[in-house]
């Protein structure tokens, strides 16, 4: 005897777990049945759910089957798909080849790379396919378009090849006439002047990101320029004396352009921020101790400096104590290294100049022996890891030496009135000396331009000249490839900032002038020759907030806001708010004198002293005399005051002789 099924509406349980039969059928109908379901109708049901999402779906965005294929994506139906396809693509490729075999030289560089025999190399290729497979239609252009690439890459024909090249190529690479015109690398095009003072700027620095300028003079200050912030008017945002009076000599940004270096005649240098605030000065060391090794700081005025170029707190200074001296920020009150470069018999030469290579694993200087002498910045500064003696002549100083950006090569200019340039892999002789250069000042600059092309200098104002100049070499041809006349004055210091692409040159007149080529150069000076100078007006001050009270006593009644036009000429009216100067007086009180002057001496003088006044040439007693009439018809001193109690004046006569004798007493 079978027990029925318990059910609760449709939805039913089967207590006899061996009629399966009627489970089935009853779960057939109703809305679901207690206990394990099957598999075949929970992926009915999995089913159902997807059709009902791909529908919403579909009606919310318009995308249709959207889950589906990605189900029904079978891996291997389309790996054999793409081998079938690839091995009809080789057929055609090799047929393709031997048509163009006779025609074209350069198609046999398709065959070891398109087209492979072994087995194994189809296989492997195979294994390495990955999602569906190329159309057929669109193989064919496929191939025509790498077989135009093999013919261009080959091909002698140059006119075919730029007539396949881009054009954004064509602005990256240049044209052919700027390539080999090299003078058009210099950007010179137009020119900015700034206005540093009136004496000799001998020190032109820029920070690497080229948005500020510092200049320093022989006048002992230093000018900050912000290039972002400057208009047309062209000046500094600061100027200070950071060394008191002592002539600047060298300035230069540390790598990460957060702070400078300033070199002045004192043995002490100090770094600054980029605003001008002082970070660190130097200890000075003890004058009385011979051994520099043994002195913490320079004794002598300072030469030159420069900093390190990959460590950020390392800089080096030279002075005329025969020594270089390697400084870090954390620790100002000693030397980290001490350098001493020595002559050919061993004595003690003065560094005039200084400087690090591109890369900082080498240190330099010129001596004023005229050598220049290096040290490996990885080891000891015992022995020099190159030495050029006789780069110039002895007894003239070095006042620069400039290394290249690719380190093969180095310029130095001396008062020699030379420029040479020197291969420092064969260093015995220099590759070429540029002779004529006439130098007055020990920091006269040279250096590389950025692509080491060409070799730049500045040359002083000679007599028989009107300007100076600044030469520009080729660096290769050793030919001139351009002067730039700069100003009728001495040309001292030039800097070609690369990221810029723009040219500062110091001048000895005071004046810093900036060259650019409006194509290729960037910001910088471009910045400042677009905002026009305009004057602060009164009118541009925001009053303060209007309170409205209308009910409020005429006592805190707020007058009514009127235009800032009106209220500055209310204001102007007013002489407490316009600042009006006291008006001249007709009377003196509280202590001033009418225009007599402002003080009681000065009244007296005027109208005293100095009412009559009494020619230089004229006779004394004649001037007085003039006066006697005058005096005896309209006295003004003693007449007056006895004019009441004497109205008759009694004054004694010349005929009324002396009186009597006094009678001496006699004793009777």
């Amino acid at each position: 005897m079978s027990k029925k099924p318990i059910s609760f509406g449709k939805i039913s349980f089967a207590i006899n777990t061996l009629g399966q039969n009627n489970v089935e059928k009853d779960s057939n109908s109703g809305f679901g049945t207690f206990g394990r379901t099957p598999i075949m109708e929970q992926k009915d049901i999995e089913d159902i759910s997807e059709d009902l999402e791909s529908q919403n779906l579909h009606q919310v965005m318009g995308i249709k089957n959207f889950g589906k294929k990605a189900k029904s994506f079978n891996i291997d139906e389309m790996v054999e798909q793409a081998r079938l396809t690839a091995q009809q693509n080789k057929k055609k490729v090799e047929a393709e080849n031997e048509s163009k075999e006779k025609d074209m030289a350069g198609s046999k560089v398709l065959g070891p790379v398109n087209v492979s025999t072994s087995n194994d190399d189809q296989d492997d290729e195979d294994d390495e396919l990955i999602g569906p497979p190329i159309p057929a239609n669109m193989l064919p252009n496929l191939d025509t378009k790498e077989d135009k690439n093999v013919e261009t890459k080959h091909g002698d024909n140059s006119d075919e090849k730029n007539q396949h090249s881009d054009d954004s190529y064509d602005d990256l690479s240049g044209s052919d006439d700027e390539e080999l015109s090299i003078e058009k690398r210099i950007p010179n095009t137009h020119e900015v002047e700034m206005q540093h003072g009136s004496k000799a700027v001998v020190a032109v620095a820029v920070d690497p990101s080229g948005a500020r300028l510092a200049t320093g003079s022989v006048d002992y200050e230093v000018s900050f320029w912000d290039f972002a912030g400057m208009d047309t008017s062209m000046r500094s945002f600061r100027t200070l004396q950071p060394c008191e009076n002592h002539p600047i000599k060298a300035l230069q940004y540390s790598a990460t352009g957060d702070s400078i270096l300033v070199v002045s005649g004192s043995a002490q240098a100090k770094v600054l921020d980029r605003d001008g605030f002082e970070v660190l000065e130097c200890v000075k060391g003890d004058q009385y101790i011979t051994d520099m090794a043994r002195t913490k700081g320079h004794t002598a005025s300072l030469n030159s400096g420069c900093w390190h170029p990959t460590v950020r707190e390392e800089f080096m200074t030279c002075s005329q104590d025969g020594t270089l001296r390697l400084w870090l920020t954390d620790n100002s009150k000693q030397h980290k290294d001490v350098i001493k470069p020595r002559q050919r018999g061993g004595l003690k030469t003065n560094p005039t100049t200084c400087g690090f290579t591109r890369d900082g694993n080498t240190v330099a200087c010129g001596c004023y022996d005229g050598s220049i002498q290096t040290w490996d910045h990885r080891r000891s500064f015992v022995n020099t890891s190159m030495i050029l003696r006789d780069a110039h002549t002895a007894r003239t100083e070095i006042t620069c030496i400039a290394f290249s950006y690719l380190g093969s090569y180095l310029a130095s200019r001396a008062n020699d009135h030379t420029l040479k340039i020197w291969d420092l892999r064969n260093h015995r002789q220099p590759l070429n000396v540029f002779r004529d250069l006439f130098s007055r000042y020990d920091q006269t600059d040279c250096g590389f331009s950025p692509d080491d092309s060409m070799v730049f200098t500045g040359v002083s104002l000679q007599n028989n000249r009107d300007t100076g100049r600044l030469i520009f070499f080729n660096s290769k041809t050793f030919e001139t490839v351009t002067e730039v006349p700069v100003a009728a004055s001495h040309v001292i210091k030039a800097v070609w900032h690369a990221k810029l692409n723009q040219i500062f040159v110091g001048c000895g007149n005071g004046s810093v002038k900036c060259y650019y080529d409006n194509k290729r150069s960037l910001r910088g000076a471009k910045l400042c020759i677009v905002k026009t100078h305009r004057k602060k007006q009164m009118v541009e001050v925001v009053s303060s907030q209007q309170i409205i009270t209308p009910h409020a006593l005429p006592l805190f009644r707020q007058e009514k806001l009127r235009t800032s036009k009106k209220k500055m000429e209310k204001e102007r009216l007013d002489p407490v708010k316009s600042r009006r100067p006291d008006l001249p007086i007709t009377s003196g009180q509280g202590g001033r004198v009418a225009a007599s002057g402002s003080t009681l001496s000065s009244f007296v003088i005027r109208n005293l002293g100095l009412s009559k006044r009494v020619d230089d040439d004229q006779d004394p007693r004649e001037a007085i005399l003039k006066y006697a009439r005058e005096a005896e018809e309209n006295p003004f001193w003693v007449a007056p005051a006895y004019k009441k109690t004497q109205p008759t004046p009694i004054f004694m006569n010349d005929e009324d002789g002396p009186g009597d004798a006094k009678k001496t007493k006699t004793d009777t």
